[in-house]
């Protein structure tokens, strides 16, 4: 290793580009420094724009009934797209204003199962407005923030920490409420709705346990440039699904021999239409930037680890072999590193559950320390993850809600 080294410093090729970089360090160092030094001000600039906004948890609370499918939750996520519009690149890159983002809250809590939507508070007219004209039975109202009493003591407290990735590119769909026919008015015996299991574990949840799925978003936008027009486009997911629908009609044409001609045509298999079909239904709506991160926590001699499979599985209903799914990422709590026969020592576990509690706590994924990798979701898919049930769980006792209906008095009462 040593010869191969003092090799290259013999190269007279390699001298010449040492001496040609070192010689042009006065132009190349300082430019260096000050694009550094610009990172570092954009970094501080944003951190003092979240710190300065004014932020409200507001809990959702449910009337005995919920009638209206996910598509009611599907146009009050339309609505909260047009909340991420961004200023100019003054206010974006000088002044570090950041797009809004939200924290969509599924939380048990000694199996009582809360709604929660965490946002700044110059949006919670907004949210509230969109989600009365949705559920008109429902009551939103501020709530103390429930992360706060915890605080993780590995000698005291058992804690399991996770962010979720998707299984496949962006362009790919999850299985939506659409696909298991929740878009339709079935009989309640005929009604399935994925979020059942999930939700029917967390409420089997028993005293001082706590289960937070946690989904953060922000409207997605269109980063890259085209350059034929050097308009804004869509790599990461539109023209990413234009790409792989093209590959799979591609397959159908044959593929080439020899002498560069393409062999016969087929018919393309009713598998191939279906993730057509997806695709383009899925790039045909509004997408959000997405991370989703879960938290369970109990005190550690009564810790469940079999109470993992539940936050797991109940995510997994939602993945398809043909489109996409949700797993939990091997890192930051991956409990194996290079080989499976070498454990990370625990230490270094603890450290990144405190950083995902952290995160958790702060309802941070997109800036400065808690930056972490995103994937896109649509409307249609965000509607099919986070939405209010009904039909045969108005009568669980697990859930908050309202006590009684209400209703306006009788026109004809004495003044």
């Amino acid at each position: 290793m040593f010869s191969l080294f003092s090799g290259l410093f013999t190269n007279p090729e390699v001298n010449n580009a040492i001496g040609i970089v070192w010689h042009t360090s006065f132009i190349w160092l300082p430019l260096l420094l000050i694009f550094a030094l610009l990172d570092l001000r954009l970094i501080y600039k944003r951190a003092q724009f979240i710190a300065k906004q004014t932020y409200v948890l507001l809990e959702i609370k449910l009337p005995r009934e919920v009638f209206k499918s996910p598509l009611s939750m599907e146009i009050f996520f339309t609505s909260l797209f047009q909340t991420g519009l961004m200023g100019n690149w003054v206010e974006k890159y000088w002044k570090g204003q950041t797009s809004p983002w939200f924290s969509l809250e599924l939380v048990s809590i000694e199996g009582a199962i809360h709604f929660f939507i965490w946002t700044r508070k110059g949006f919670q007219n907004v949210i509230e407005a969109s989600l009365y004209s949705q559920f008109p039975g429902i009551e939103i109202y501020e709530s103390p923030d429930y992360t706060l009493p915890l605080s993780f003591d590995p000698e005291k407290i058992g804690l399991w920490a996770k962010e979720f990735s998707l299984t496949k590119s962006d362009a790919y769909p999850i299985k939506t409420y659409i696909d298991y026919g929740m878009d339709k008015d079935p009989k309640e015996e005929f009604r399935i709705d994925p979020m059942t299991p999930l939700i029917e574990f967390m409420g089997s949840l028993g005293r001082e346990h706590q289960v937070w799925i946690q989904i953060v978003i922000r409207a997605h936008k269109a980063e890259d440039k085209n350059p034929a027009d050097g308009k804004p486009m869509d790599k990461k997911w539109v023209e990413n699904a234009k790409e792989e629908i093209k590959k799979i009609q591609e397959k159908t044409k044959g593929e080439k021999g020899e002498d560069g001609k393409p062999g016969p045509a087929r018919r393309s298999t009713k598998g191939e239409d279906d993730v057509i079909y997806a695709l383009e239904r899925s790039i045909s709506k509004l997408g959000f930037d997405v991370g989703i991160r879960a938290i369970y926590t109990a005190p550690k001699d009564i810790f469940v680890s079999g109470n993992v499979a539940g936050i797991i599985g109940g995510l997994r209903n939602y993945n398809s072999n043909n489109l996409n799914g949700f797993r939990p990422q091997p890192y930051p709590e991956g409990e194996y590193e290079l080989f499976p026969f070498i454990k990370r020592p625990a230490r270094t576990i603890n450290k990144e559950k405190r950083k995902i509690l952290d995160a958790y706590k702060h309802r941070a994924y997109f800036y400065n320390e808690f930056k972490r990798p995103t994937f896109v979701l649509n409307t249609e898919e965000l509607a099919t993850i986070y939405h209010f049930p009904a039909g045969g769980l108005e009568t669980s006792p697990s859930f908050a809600r309202i006590g009684s209906k209400k209703s306006e008095a009788p026109s004809n009462l004495p003044v």
